[in-house]
């Protein structure tokens, strides 16, 4: 079966830092595209990051550039997405996905995880 688990949210005070992860298994990360999407409370998802099969090109939505930093390791079939100088609106539930090829539409996506809630106040 395919899996996709996120981990490591919670509670953080703004400026603070926060990484989550997300564990694949039953199809071939290494392969795959992989993506993080996020929805915040009564919105609809937000695309955040994605890194390419080849692991070398990755982009990030302009609300995340320069403080979020997405990375993936394939001996541990794991991303990561490391964020730094949260803000309240990064509050959201944050939802890895995988998908055949890098794209930003998360429509698009094959696999999604069931989601780890990060959420920013003081």
């Amino acid at each position: 079966d395919v899996r996709l688990v996120e981990s490591g949210g919670g509670l953080v005070q703004p400026g603070g830092s926060l990484r989550v992860s997300c564990t694949a298994s039953g199809f071939n990360f290494s392969s795959s595209a992989m993506s993080w999407v996020r929805q915040a409370p009564g919105k609809g998802l937000e695309w955040v990051s994605s890194i390419g099969s080849d692991r070398t090109m990755i982009h990030y939505a302009p609300s995340v550039k320069g403080r979020f930093t997405m990375s993936a390791d394939n001996a541990k079939n794991t991303l990561y997405l490391q964020m730094n100088s949260l803000k309240p609106e990064d509050t959201a539930v944050y939802y890895c996905a995988a998908s055949e090829f890098m794209g930003f539409v998360v429509s698009s996506y094959t696999y999604w995880g069931q989601g780890t809630q990060v959420s920013v106040s003081s």
